[in-house]
């Protein structure tokens, strides 16, 4: 068995890989219940039909989708000049913390402007996360997977620090976190009647049609493209590989910590130790499960979040773990990456080849 590169990219395969891509996810996923112990039917109902059949349970969809996309979009243009930020996790957390520094520190301020300071507070603090690594790379030539990696867990245990020390909540009980935001330091809900989805979920609907326009109608779109698949050819045209690498961890950053603010101050309303159930790692799923697409991660982020509120409810229900919803992400996943293969290359069996090594 052996890979022939394509002599032009398979359109039919760009169609058929995704679908064929959770046509295997789905059966991995059945084998991997049954080995479990769990009935596979009532499994998957629980991932990817319960969810879907209340209201409620779609606004809490909106909740979990709404950072999945924010950050994925960020990726998606950041991927596609070649520039792999793995630690948009870390500057989901980065933002959260920059954000909350208003309504935590500043606690007798209120004002209409605090809401919008907190959001621009947190894309910044992402931002000059992410500029750590971005620097690192253009300037030393470091390995940006690793250094972004890393600055993760830095993060998190600088959160979890704040949380317990300096902006523990003197009334809250010993509890690990803030005080609780007052009403201006909280992003509303759009619709109050019938759920808590809050105008995150919008925010990343507005960066994926931002992003997709930057990409298809611009030159920094055209720079990236170019940039992305050959620096070289970037070099003749002029473009430079090392401002690029600013702007995309930059801009990543940005929407990572925009997330982050979001997430707290939509959905927790105070910060805690844990905010996030792994939004920054899911997020690169996302956006290669949208082909590197801003547009694409707006039904890839919804998919994924399901899988999220889906195995929240397969905890109660069919009683699955919450590390088999990681692992059926995973698979998911290795799927897409896998089916992907066939539309730069086929398959092709080498009989002749099997003979003689038998003879």
């Amino acid at each position: 068995m052996e890979l022939e590169k394509r002599p032009q990219v398979s359109k039919l395969f760009g169609i058929v890989s995704p679908l064929l891509a959770l046509a295997l996810a789905l059966i991995a996923g059945t084998i991997m219940f049954a080995v479990m112990g769990k009935d596979p039917v009532e499994a998957l109902d629980a991932f990817f039909v319960q969810p879907l059949l209340e209201v409620w349970s779609l606004h809490e969809l909106a909740i979990k989708a709404g950072p999945l996309i924010l950050i994925a979009v960020g990726l998606c243009v950041c991927y596609r000049s070649n520039n792999w930020n793995i630690g948009a996790e870390g500057q989901f957390t980065m933002g959260a913390v920059a954000g909350s520094i208003i309504p935590i520190v500043f606690t007798d301020w209120h004002s209409p402007m605090v809401l919008p300071l907190m959001l621009i507070a947190g894309a910044i603090g992402g931002a000059l996360y992410a500029a750590i690594p971005a620097l690192l790379k253009a300037h030393f030539n470091t390995n940006e997977i690793l250094t972004s990696l890393m600055l993760v867990y830095i993060a998190q245990l600088f959160l979890d620090w704040l949380s317990r020390g300096p902006w523990r909540d003197p009334q809250g009980h010993n509890f690990p976190q803030s005080v609780d935001f007052p009403p201006e330091a909280v992003l509303p809900a759009i619709w109050e009647e019938s759920g808590r989805a809050h105008w995150g979920i919008v925010f990343a609907v507005v960066a994926s049609f931002l992003a997709w326009f930057l990409m298809k109608y611009t030159l920094k779109g055209f720079e990236i493209t170019v940039l992305g698949q050959s620096a070289r050819a970037g070099r003749f045209a002029g473009f430079s590989s090392r401002k690029m690498v600013w702007f995309a961890f930059l801009l990543s950053g940005a929407l990572a910590g925009l997330a982050g603010i979001s997430e707290v101050s939509g959905s927790i309303g105070h910060l805690q130790p844990a905010i996030s159930p792994g939004y920054g790692f899911t997020a690169i799923i996302v956006a290669f499960l949208a082909r590197l697409n801003p547009l694409g991660a707006i039904l890839s982020g919804l998919v994924l979040a399901l899988t999220y509120l889906g195995g929240e409810a397969a905890q109660l229900s069919p009683g699955i773990s919450a590390k088999a919803a990681s692992v059926f992400q995973g698979l998911l996943l290795f799927f897409v990456l896998s089916c992907d293969t066939l539309i730069y290359y086929k398959i092709r069996l080498v009989w002749s080849r099997v003979r003689g090594g038998a003879a």
